[in-house]
């Protein structure tokens, strides 16, 4: 399982929400087509930046429908939109 939150740079954490179970076709996705998801680890926590944002975006978008279920891409993208309108925020992707 990987779970999503939003931290402050301080390491507070300002947001927090289950996400999603981590899957062999997350595993096998090809880094050159999606350089930020393929970063992705189930036992490894990782961190996306204000800049990175609208890469993450992107490539969710663009990602296969059902490897990261609807409920669990919403998360992400109501996330990224606070980490983008804030200031000294991160996206978190925790693994276990």
């Amino acid at each position: 399982m990987i779970d999503l939150q939003v931290r402050s740079e301080s390491d507070q954490i300002l947001a927090s929400s289950p996400g999603f179970e981590w899957t062999q076709e997350l595993i096998d996705l090809d880094p050159a087509a999606f350089p930020m998801l393929a970063g992705l680890c189930a036992y490894l926590d990782t961190v996306f930046n204000q800049r990175q944002i609208p890469l993450l975006l992107a490539e969710l978008e663009q990602l296969p429908n059902g490897l990261i279920p609807e409920p669990a891409r919403a998360v992400v993208r109501r996330f990224s939109t606070v980490v983008m309108e804030g200031q000294h925020l991160y996206l978190w992707f925790c693994g276990d």
